[in-house]
């Protein structure tokens, strides 16, 4: 049985643990100053979705699989009741584990992502991630031009560059397992929650400058969170907890030790 990789802040510490997951194309070093922050209050495990990171590659990506993995998670460090915390894709994983697994969580936080179904909108950098021959490829400056090609934003491939590492043969190459996350893309992505309801305290953050949580999801959210709440970060876009992580981080303190 494979166990997702993470990285754990203040492990045997008082208060029910926090379990964070990243989104798309992300890794749990996204979340280090979070972590940090948050490890004050109570321990914070830090996770690395499957095909992401320091995880384990498989030929599977659906939103079940993302919830077993996080039951095998909870099993494997013998952890009774956990408060789950995630962005986008780690959004989905984490509602699908509340619905499935209810009676494991008590407090449940999803970013920026709502349950339903969205439409592709990843293929531009699938594309140019698959441009990137490391067969070919010396240096991580290299990858930056032919990122740049498709990639308008320097934000979005300064992101992606974090997933390159050097090999034991010493080639460059990515963390996360492109294969996989190509081939099943539509599938975690433009299909909806699987219907059932979490009736535990949650909380919704979107991004003011976001579209991922519009208003008209209001009613779709409260239909499968009846006791969500949903509340908006001003001056950020999707990735809420990288651009204002002051009042991110306050949003999230004050629901978890109300």
């Amino acid at each position: 049985m494979q166990i997702l990789h993470s990285k754990i802040y203040n492990e045997n510490g008082a208060g029910t643990p926090l379990l964070v997951f990243h989104g798309l194309f992300g890794m749990l070093d996204n979340w280090g100053s979070f972590g940090k922050e948050m490890g004050e209050f109570f321990p914070v495990h830090l996770i690395d979705l499957r095909n992401h990171g320091k995880s384990f590659h498989s030929d599977d990506m659906s939103h079940d699989d993302l919830a077993t993995d996080i039951l095998r998670y909870i099993e494997h460090y013998n952890i009774n009741k956990i408060n789950l915390l995630g962005h986008s894709l780690g959004g989905k994983a984490v509602m699908q584990f509340a619905i499935k697994y209810p009676e494991k969580l008590e407090k449940l936080i999803v970013v920026d992502i709502s349950p339903k179904a969205y439409p592709p909108h990843h293929q531009g950098i699938i594309k140019a991630l698959q441009m990137v021959d490391f067969e070919k490829v010396k240096s991580r400056q290299e990858i930056y031009e032919i990122l740049s090609q498709y990639i308008p934003e320097q934000s979005v491939i300064q992101f992606l560059s974090k997933n390159l590492y050097w090999t034991d043969e010493k080639k460059l190459s990515w963390r996360f397992n492109l294969k996989t996350l190509a081939e099943k893309y539509t599938e975690f992505v433009s299909n909806a929650i699987r219907y059932g309801i979490f009736e535990g305290e949650t909380l919704f953050i979107a991004g003011a400058k976001s579209n991922y949580i519009l208003p008209q999801d209001e009613f779709g959210i409260k239909q499968q969170f009846p006791n969500a709440k949903i509340i908006s970060i001003p001056n950020a876009h999707h990735w809420v907890q990288a651009e204002n992580p002051v009042d991110f981080n306050a949003a999230v303190k004050e629901f978890l030790l109300k």
